[in-house]
């Protein structure tokens, strides 16, 4: 399987990409881990937006297979803003725009976690390894 899932101009992002620079937010255990996790964030999310560009979906007016793959990034994005300390839709109004649309869709909201749900699981774990 590739490990880019989209790409503009040569730059790809996919799941490596994204989770490496989240991981660097929601585990650091020092503030410029956090900044620089922040900074690749921004930077590969804006190439998924990009690509999203002003389509309502991934595949254009369809609801698809990669809009819902790629939400499983989304439900991540309320921890990394918490312990990021900011705010995605100021740097990717579209994407989260999106990420708002394919989640009111009901085949997808009844599978969803709750936002916060993810804020609590990194907050247990970074208890349990003793991070702050």
């Amino acid at each position: 399987m590739a490990s880019n899932v989209m790409s503009r101009g040569g730059n790809g992002v996919g799941p490596r990409q994204v989770y490496g620079a989240g991981g660097k937010i929601t585990w650091h255990r020092y503030k410029h881990e956090a900044a620089e996790g922040k900074k690749e964030l921004i930077e590969n999310l804006k190439v998924l937006e990009g690509v999203l560009g002003d389509k309502p979906y991934s595949g254009g007016e369809t609801f698809g297979y990669l809009d819902i793959a790629l939400l499983e990034f989304y439900m991540w994005f309320p921890a990394y803003e918490t312990f990021g300390s900011f705010i995605i839709e100021a740097e990717c109004p579209k994407l989260i725009a999106w990420g708002r649309r394919c989640s009111q869709r009901e085949s997808v909201s009844k599978c969803l976690v709750e936002p916060n749900k993810m804020v609590d699981l990194v907050v247990c774990f970074r208890r349990m390894f003793g991070l702050k």
